[in-house]
């Protein structure tokens, strides 16, 4: 794992109320990545996938992991200090700015194996872009594995039990979580783009309260 400190970002200490962007003031993995991590390099050596992308790489702290791991790996994102932190630290890994709402650069359609995509899409109004986008960017027979927290019903229940929704949804959060999927929303909207969906897991904690959920999904050939 990236041996810079882990702490939060900007925006999780509720400091960027009138934010442009989702602020990025941190070096290391989120602990969130540091979970995701092992099932998203499992997915991504069971398809065989060298080239990837990292749609969304926030600090680019995840995009290196997968470059640890003997991936030949490209990050983007469209938060400017995300960007700007992954190219200090990662300078031996390419980097690009993109609004996730518009099309990829022409130069990289159809270019990869697989794109990677975590804990992204709960904070975009336009969910399908993000999608079209991924779709995109892989060739033919290509795979996106996406993570975004998990909801279920017992979860949902425990969270209102203990009256925890605002601490798991983060209404103050500038840039923050606007879009909750369940297994059968995200599925979807996935299959509704085109993807095909490969596998679903869940991961941290009991399955009924898992923090998140990852789906892999293929591009036909």
């Amino acid at each position: 794992m990236n041996a810079a400190v882990d702490t939060p970002s900007a925006t999780d200490e509720n400091l960027s109320f009138s934010s442009e962007e989702f602020v990025w003031n941190s070096a290391g993995c989120t602990p969130a990545h540091r979970l995701l991590r092992s099932p998203v390099l499992r997915m991504l050596k069971a398809a065989g996938a060298r080239k990837v992308l990292d749609l969304g790489c926030g600090n680019g702290a995840f995009t290196n992991e997968l470059k640890a791991a003997g991936l030949d790996v490209t990050g983007c994102d469209m938060s400017a200090s995300g960007i700007d932190w992954a190219r200090r630290q990662f300078p031996h890994i390419p980097f690009f700015a993109q609004d996730l709402s518009e099309p990829v650069p022409p130069d990289h359609e159809e270019c990869y194996d697989a794109v990677v995509s975590t804990e992204v899409i709960e904070h975009l109004l336009l969910p399908r872009l993000l999608l079209k986008n991924a779709f995109s960017a892989l060739r033919p027979g290509g795979m996106l594995i996406l993570s975004t927290p998990f909801h279920g019903y017992w979860k949902n229940l425990a969270l209102a039990v203990t009256n925890k929704f605002d601490d798991h949804w983060h209404p103050m959060r500038d840039f923050g979580h606007v879009k909750f999927f369940s297994r059968k929303t995200l599925s979807a909207l996935l299959q509704e783009q085109g993807f095909t969906i490969q596998e679903f897991s869940r991961v941290g904690r009991l399955p009924a309260f898992a923090c998140h959920m990852i789906v892999a999904a293929g591009k036909p050939e």
